[in-house]
């Protein structure tokens, strides 16, 4: 690679930390401003002041703890729930042969080719029916079930880059199917595991369509329906807005530092196989 390439790929790269990291740190640091120098017609990179009012409006005048409760637990289930039914299922499209499993496994990818809001009216009144309307339960399903087809199409992809002589060989010594997938196989596939995870909670701590129209009560709501709401009752108070942006970025932080390795190494092996 000559200089000018690598001048020009380091300059690229610059470009993107920048495009992507100014707007979240204009987002932190305007938290702690106060409202007159949020405001200022001259913005300020730097902080000139420091102030945690706006933490302590948000904490101690809303629901905005409630609501980031109530965004942990659905991604928490949501998640969990996925990788429950996601990693029998991709191992099921890998080792078993059954007819039609190709089409199968191409069909469950259509999950993606319409919006979601096309079948909000009918999994409202099929909620209704079953008395899941205003429940935790109802976004816990509706975000696995849309989560659920990019995650068997990863792991699937995981499981086929195992050679079956380990699986064969933990068979020959007497391992049942279930224990060699739980001791020998998700070890293995632990990368995507952890991309299916990110993935996963990201998409139910972001999802407001379907937690706009199924969750009825207050104290029910996530985080992005019940912020929407605060910040209409206060007039888009800006230190407000920033100081929950700040709050309802933490979470995926945490989870990022804790398996995003996984996530980026499963995301790279996932796209060549």
């Amino acid at each position: 690679m000559t200089a000018a390439w690598r001048l020009l790929l380091g300059a690229g790269i610059v470009f993107f930390v920048l495009l992507i990291g100014l707007p979240f740190w204009w987002v932190v640091t305007g938290s702690f401003k106060v409202p007159q120098e949020i405001i200022a017609r001259t913005p300020t990179f730097i902080p000139r002041s420091f102030t945690l009012q706006h933490y302590d409006l948000l904490l101690s005048a809303s629901a905005y703890g409630t609501y980031l409760l109530n965004s942990l637990l659905v991604a928490a289930a949501s998640t969990l729930l996925t990788l429950l039914l996601a990693v029998p299922a991709a191992y099921a499209f890998f080792r078993i042969e059954f007819r039609g499993r190709a089409t199968l496994y191409r069909l469950i990818l259509l999950a993606y080719a319409f919006p979601s809001i096309v079948v909000l009216v009918p999994l409202f009144a099929t909620f209704a029916r079953l008395g899941l309307v205003d429940t935790r339960l109802a976004l816990v399903l509706v975000n696995t079930a849309f989560a659920l087809p990019f995650a068997i199409w990863m792991l699937r992809a995981f499981f086929a880059q195992i050679p079956p002589e380990i699986e064969e060989a933990a068979r020959l010594d007497g391992g049942p199917p279930l224990v060699v997938l739980w001791r020998i196989l998700l070890p293995l596939i632990a990368p995507g595991l952890g991309a299916v995870a990110i993935f996963a909670f990201v998409s139910a701590w972001t999802e407001y369509v379907f937690a706009s129209v199924l969750i009825l009560t207050d104290a029910l709501r996530t985080l992005p329906v019940g912020f929407a709401g605060i910040i209409g009752q206060y007039q888009v108070n800006w230190g407000l807005l920033l100081a929950g942006a700040t709050l309802a970025i933490l979470p995926v932080v945490a989870l990022f530092a804790l398996i995003g390795r996984w996530f980026v190494t499963g995301l790279t092996e996932g796209a060549v196989k």
